[in-house]
């Protein structure tokens, strides 16, 4: 679907650029990452922090990966350095996944990015897009279920984890337009599990639960990022059955060789490893790295350039000055032909 998200994309005077770095806005607030993901209020200036010091061109909300876990009845444990995480698991067999109880959109801490965007969405208008984040389905089924045990019932009970990706996903197209609501321009939805499906089990246990999201809540004006942080190459063809028009690669996408693939029509995005270029990288790394992407990249107008994943708090804000700068003399330059 040609949504207004892709038509700023191919309209932009220059690479766009979309680092998922609302955590690095907490360098500049000095608040901490529980309050990040616990008050609207701290989410968002951390946000508009960043818009101010790098006229950020689209804002996107933090990810947060127990959010919608904790709306089922997850324990979350909070720490000062990292964002939060799940403490065992929720349901272990058939008989709870159907005793799962059906949350509402804002239920617990799923208030946080929904305020997050209202808020975002009332301070710039409708000439800034503002996008929701969203874990995908097999990302938060694999979250209640456990990583290590999705992965064992996934061929010895297939059934049971369909039917607990059949619940989430109808909680999250709730979700999804709770934020179409706000006046967002879209969601990314984060189908990010802890470790890489294969391509047979990613067509059977994710691209149909995405596609039903895509078809649920897509309007012109409200589109679906589909971000895939573990996808490689031999995975595109099962993400692209989902229909999305905007996809958003980790590290171990080629990126270029994707780009050779899909339509012009079809956005790309990614994808600097957030860990060891942002996190662990120098300034001086970190602009060679965002530079030799953007070389890679030229010639495709329907690219762009992000952070393969949510950049980690405590990053040096350094790296991302040296992001923006190779960015910027790169658009210098003249934009991809």
């Amino acid at each position: 679907m040609d949504t207004r998200l892709i038509k700023f994309v191919n309209g932009f005077p220059g690479r766009l650029a979309m680092p998922l770095c609302a955590y690095s806005g907490l360098e500049i607030t000095g608040e901490s990452i529980e309050d990040m993901v616990s008050v609207p209020g701290s989410q968002f200036k951390a946000i508009m922090a960043l818009s101010e010091r790098y006229q950020t061109p689209v804002l996107v909300t933090a990810i947060d990966p127990t959010a919608e876990a904790e709306a089922y009845g997850c324990e979350i444990k909070f720490t000062a350095r990292d964002v939060p995480s799940i403490v065992g698991r929720l349901v272990t067999n058939a008989a709870e996944v159907g005793a799962l109880p059906d949350p509402v959109p804002g239920d617990a801490r799923t208030r946080v990015p929904l305020e997050t965007s209202w808020r975002l969405t009332a301070e710039v208008g409708e000439g800034v897009p503002v996008l929701g984040a969203m874990l995908g389905p097999f990302a938060l089924a694999a979250r209640l279920f456990g990583p290590e045990e999705t992965t064992a019932a996934m061929a010895a009970e297939p059934e049971t984890i369909e039917a607990l990706l059949d619940n989430v996903t109808g909680f999250l197209c709730r979700y999804a337009l709770e934020f179409r609501e706000t006046g967002a321009w879209g969601v990314l939805v984060a189908e990010a599990p802890p470790g890489r499906l294969s391509p047979e089990r990613l067509q059977r246990f994710s691209t149909p639960f995405v596609k039903r999201i895509i078809k649920a809540i897509e309007t012109t004006e409200f589109a679906v990022v589909l971000h895939s942080s573990h996808a490689a190459i031999d995975h595109l063809d099962g993400i692209m059955d989902s229909g999305a028009g905007l996809l958003h690669f980790g590290p171990s996408m080629d990126v270029a060789a994707a780009l050779a693939r899909v339509g012009p029509e079809v956005v790309l995005s990614g994808n600097l490893d957030a860990a060891q270029v942002f996190r662990q990288g120098t300034p001086q790394a970190a602009g060679e790295a965002t530079r030799a992407l953007l070389e890679a990249t030229r010639r495709f107008r329907n690219f762009v350039i992000s952070s393969g994943s949510d950049i980690p708090p405590g990053s040096p804000l350094a790296n991302l000055n040296a992001f923006f700068r190779a960015v910027a003399d790169f658009n210098k330059e003249g934009r991809a032909s």
